[in-house]
């Protein structure tokens, strides 16, 4: 398992966990709003009970405190009670400044229908009563809890996985610039002293050699690629060079390192003098990169198309193979630190590739088109002028 697929893991878990913690917080707020309801509908029902006896009582010994003491004991549950012909008769816990007003006092009953049947209170054989309520406040609060719980869960997970994954991807940076400039470092030292063999074995032999020259030109190339280490985590001086002549010295060098039976074509919809403000050293790494994983990807004999147009402000180029492929979901996730679908490497050179053309030259790449057996198409944007450069 890569490590890409480990990340998507944990985001997997962490988003189960919080949404198990929201929904068994809803479950039980759930119950407790139930309950709450259940005792409240007794409470009106005692209440209505209540009235009942109120109505009724013609013995003027009886002692009524008990129920003036249940009826004044609701406080929090809204009560309307209408007679047969739908009059009110009684309210209690309305807005006391809108009990006269009647669209008020028939909105409230709609709700409390809607909320809750009627408590029908028989006074006599033929007049009866009936008590509309609906939920308390507290009631109606509680019922909203777990949603805004529910939000507050999700809100602090995306505020946890942002600050994690920020702190993670700094600590990154910092293990990658470390792990490139001591790279750089190392590579110094075997370079000089083949350099220094080099010059030797070309005094001894005396006369020209094509294969010194072949591995002069591959101890240079060992050159460039500790100079690009040395550079990664240092924000590199853009300075304007020739775009043909760039793209071709890349693959020029890469050409002669892959198949035979991979052909290069270049379509070059420019005009071949342009030069636009680029870090030489680190976007011919890019574009070897790209090219490398395209040779990579294709099986046998295979062509890799580099075209490249002018778009006033930036310049495309595209590079196309007719490889495998690639399925919709790899699109972004192939620019990921550590993702990768080969069997060796570590999965950074896309991901670093993707940080020399955005963060570094202020442009854009992405995978333009890909389809399983067809081949894909990565396009990288690059802009013509930067603030600061010549215009």
């Amino acid at each position: 398992m890569n490590i890409y697929s480990r990340k998507v893991r944990w985001k997997i878990s962490l988003l189960i966990l919080g949404l198990l913690i929201a929904a068994a917080s809803l479950f039980y707020t759930n119950r407790l709003a139930k309950k709450l309801g259940d005792e409240e509908k007794k409470k009106v029902e005692l209440w209505g009970e209540a009235m009942k006896v109120l109505t009724e009582s013609n013995n003027p010994d009886m002692d009524i405190n008990f129920v003036f003491k249940v009826i004044e004991n609701n406080e929090t549950i809204p009560v309307i009670v209408t007679n047969d012909s739908g009059a009110v008769l009684f309210t209690r816990n309305i807005d006391s400044t809108k009990v006269n007003d009647k669209e008020f006092i028939r909105r409230e009953l709609l709700e409390m229908k809607d909320q809750h049947d009627p408590i029908v209170i028989k006074v006599t054989d033929t007049v009866k009563q009936f008590v509309f309520y609906k939920d308390s406040i507290l009631l109606q609060k509680l019922k909203w809890f777990p949603f805004i719980q529910l939000i507050l869960v999700l809100l602090f997970i995306g505020l946890a996985y942002y600050a994690f994954s920020y702190t993670r991807k700094a600590e990154q940076n910092q293990v990658w610039i470390g792990l490139s400039k001591e790279t750089a470092h190392q590579l110094g030292t075997p370079i000089s002293s083949m350099n220094a063999w080099l010059e030797l074995l070309k005094v001894e032999m005396g006369k020209p050699s094509s294969n010194l020259d072949e591995l002069q030109k591959d101890v240079e190339r060992l050159e460039l690629i500790a100079d690009r280490f040395s550079k990664i985590g240092s924000v590199p001086e853009l300075k304007y060079v020739n775009f043909y002549n760039l793209i071709n010295q890349s693959i020029s060098y890469l050409q002669k390192r892959v198949s035979e039976r991979i052909t290069f074509f270049v379509d070059f919809n420019a005009d071949k003098s342009l030069e636009i403000p680029v870090s030489p050293t680190l976007i011919s790494w890019v574009f070897e990169n790209i090219m490398k994983n395209a040779a990579d990807a294709i099986a046998g004999q295979g062509v890799i198309r580099i075209m490249v147009s002018d778009n006033t402000q930036i310049i495309y180029v595209d590079f196309e193979d007719n490889g495998k492929g690639m399925p919709k979901a790899y699109h972004k996730t192939i620019f990921k630190p550590g993702f990768t679908t080969k069997k060796r490497g570590w999965g950074l050179g896309l991901s670093l590739s993707k940080r020399i053309v955005e963060v570094y030259h202020h442009g854009k790449i992405f995978v333009k088109l890909s389809d399983i057996n067809k081949g894909t198409t990565i396009r990288v944007v690059l802009k013509k002028n930067i603030p600061g450069n010549r215009a």
